[in-house]
């Protein structure tokens, strides 16, 4: 029979989303079954607006008819409703830790490396260095282990999951280099494992082609150079 915390579990997002990439990893991990729903989110839908109206933005999980946005947070509620294969530690300290980094990763590393791809020059330059300064961090506590939290994939692995097959392409198309395996072999080590596992291997995730023209015209974009519609932004899967 059907658990009730498993029924009627869905998950709004867009198919290149990073922060939708990680629940839609944290419920493969958890077993849990769901529907998916693209969203255009140059052309958001009523749905959006009414599950999201403080941001309208995407990942949506919406559990039992109830929303929640925000890919920390839907991270969290995963982790307590569904106790099978934690994503946080079980000791006080290590979960506080694991939130730390968490959160230094995404304001030090994923701003950073964002700004690399939608700039140039000096801009890009300084996004460039700032990015490898948070990497030389992480590689610090990567060290001796296959995954953040030791042999087990868990949370953190989830939020930083985009440096392994994202940040390659914001390299291509911005025409930086960021990530050295040389210099960080910790981290190229988990990238391998991270991308290894059974869970991240088999959930979808676009094609290094649809990636590469989508970032491509949201560098121009953002930029101010290119016209503000992509005609393939939604894919469908």
């Amino acid at each position: 029979m059907e658990n009730d915390k498993d029924s009627a579990v869905k998950l709004v997002g867009f198919w290149v989303s990073p922060f939708v990439h990680r629940v839609r990893w944290a419920l493969k991990l958890k077993g849990i079954e769901y529907e998916y729903i693209e969203e255009d989110i140059f052309n958001k839908s009523p749905l959006l607006s009414e599950l999201n109206p403080v941001h309208g933005k995407v990942p949506v999980l919406v559990h039992s008819g109830k929303p929640l946005p925000e890919s920390f947070i839907i991270l969290e509620y995963i982790d307590d409703v569904w106790k099978q294969n934690p994503l946080l530690p079980q000791d006080p300290y290590e979960r506080a830790t694991a939130r730390f980094w968490a959160k230094f990763a995404e304001e030090k590393l994923f701003k950073a490396a964002w700004t690399g791809l939608c700039s140039e020059d000096d801009e890009q330059q300084g996004a460039v260095k700032s990015s490898i300064e948070a990497l030389e961090k992480i590689e610090e506590i990567l060290k001796g282990k296959n995954f953040f939290g030791g042999d087990r994939i868990g949370y953190l692995d989830i939020i930083i999951g985009w440096i392994s097959y994202i940040l390659p392409i914001w390299e291509e198309v911005a025409s930086m280099k960021i990530f050295d395996p040389v210099k960080f072999p910790s981290t190229a080590a988990w990238m391998s494992n991270f991308l290894g596992h059974p869970a991240i291997k088999e959930e979808y995730q676009p094609s290094k082609d649809e990636m590469i023209e989508y970032f491509k015209w949201r560098r121009q974009v953002l930029k101010g150079t290119f016209p503000k519609v992509f005609s393939n932004s939604v894919k469908k899967n």
